[in-house]
């Protein structure tokens, strides 16, 4: 949510390097970007072009060789393993193309699971995850398995699952990417209502389309970030 103050998320002059057999890849090549809190940001590139990695980074899975990532005031690059997963649990929210449901639970028990993490007392996340569930207007399916909703009905529990920790940020990556293009733009609408409720939201994508409906587009080519009239940040 908008709570603190200051940029929520600060980037300075970030590079990520890979050995790729004998050779050295840039996959960021010294990028710098600001998010302040309760933007709707969409960074846009195609296949190859750095924004898996730069998503890697935002959402705490991978450190950059060298420059600072500063979220909510806390110099990432500094932090180790468990402090990485606890920021990941307790901050970021993930919403991936895919879904990432467990098939054996219930629509209820997969948007409780990182609150199982948390050691969260069963009554209170139960609370929370029926909250969750009905944001997303997918309360009487709480008790659907994955196998018995639609793609659109899938993603929507997976950002109920998002939403159920109040993370600091709400990470999505090509959320529409599985589904039809009338079910993409319910869930951008959903995307689009969270961020008019206060929720920061990050939006990675190929999609011009899709990124236009946010507030702000960032452009990520080779490595470098250029905002949208080709200026590189």
């Amino acid at each position: 949510m908008t709570s603190g103050s200051g940029p929520l998320i600060l980037i300075e002059k970030l590079s990520k390097w890979y050995k790729l057999g004998g050779e050295t890849v840039k996959a960021l090549d010294e990028v710098s970007l600001t998010i302040d809190r309760g933007e709707f940001l969409a960074i846009i590139g195609p296949s190859g072009s750095g924004k898996s990695t730069l998503m890697n980074v935002i959402g705490c899975l991978d450190l950059p060789t060298s420059g600072t990532y500063s979220l909510d005031g806390e110099d990432i690059g500094k932090l180790k393993d468990h402090q990485l997963a606890t920021i990941r649990n307790q901050k970021i929210g993930f919403i991936f193309q895919g879904f990432n449901l467990l098939a054996r639970l219930t629509s209820l028990e997969n948007v409780e699971l990182p609150l199982v993490y948390r050691g969260m007392p069963a009554k209170e996340r139960r609370a929370v995850a029926y909250d969750s569930l009905e944001k997303v207007g997918l309360k009487d399916r709480a008790h659907h398995k994955p196998n018995q909703l639609s793609g659109g009905q899938q993603q929507r529990v997976a950002i109920a699952r998002a939403l159920a920790g109040q993370p600091q940020i709400l990470l999505a990556d090509e959320p529409t990417g599985a589904l039809d293009s009338k079910t993409g733009e319910e869930v951008i609408g959903i995307l689009k209502s969270l961020n008019q409720a206060g929720h920061t939201v990050v939006l990675i994508t190929h999609d011009m389309t899709i990124a236009k409906q946010a507030k702000r587009i960032v452009r990520i080519q080779d490595g470098h970030l250029m905002d949208e009239g080709g200026e590189t940040l």
